[in-house]
């Protein structure tokens, strides 16, 4: 058993370590950036997943909306989580459209949609991405195994390779996640922060073409 538990905590620690290399922190800036930017200008998150990627996503909105790690004003995001609205879409026009319907009933140009999906196969995440870009709002996605069908297809991504469990891929998700938002609230409230229109650029340097 103590073997088995060490090996566990060696894995946890080894998909965290990915958060470390110049892939992940140009990943985690570009979103953190891309954020703030979609904030600043009076827009809102979307956030999508499945399963434990659900409860991920429910849990990056509710740090935006709610607090972090200081008071400060309220950020609109929203989890795409009601479980009318997966019901209904589910069973009137299937599962895998569940989370595009949601874009289209919330998003418009200048939001953000963040999809979360551990294979990058995950039919109602391709759907919504799809969703988000048709309706000209910038994509950010947490990846894992590869990519995937979404390798490529966010402006952003982040890929935690090296898994064949969906847990290890969302733990390392979790950890940016936090890092993110710490990141956001840095540059959207500190007094140290610089203004966001300086940094615009290095959107622009890191967001896939």
């Amino acid at each position: 058993m103590q073997k088995l538990l060490l090996k566990s905590v060696n894995d946890s620690i080894a998909a965290v370590s990915q958060l470390s290399t110049p892939p992940a922190l140009a990943f985690m800036e570009a979103a953190a950036l891309l954020l703030s930017t979609c904030f600043q200008n009076g827009n809102k998150v979307l956030i999508a997943g499945n399963g434990g990627s659900l409860c991920d996503g429910a849990h990056f909105a509710e740090e935006l909306t709610g607090l972090f790690r200081s008071v400060r004003p309220a950020l609109p995001a929203i989890s795409l989580s009601e479980p009318g609205h997966i019901t209904c879409v589910g069973n009137d026009l299937g599962f895998d459209w569940i989370f595009s319907r949601g874009v289209e009933a919330y998003g418009k140009p200048g939001d953000v949609f963040v999809g979360l999906t551990t294979s990058g196969n995950s039919a109602n995440i391709v759907n919504a991405m799809e969703a988000a870009r048709r309706l000209e709002m910038s994509t950010i996605a947490f990846l894992g195994k590869g990519g995937g069908k979404l390798k490529g297809g966010a402006d952003i991504e982040l890929i935690i390779d090296g898994f064949n469990t969906s847990d290890r891929i969302q733990e390392a998700h979790m950890a940016a996640i936090h890092i993110i938002i710490e990141m956001v609230e840095y540059r959207l409230f500190s007094p140290q922060a610089s203004h966001i229109d300086k940094e615009k650029h290095v959107i622009e340097s890191l967001v896939v073409n």
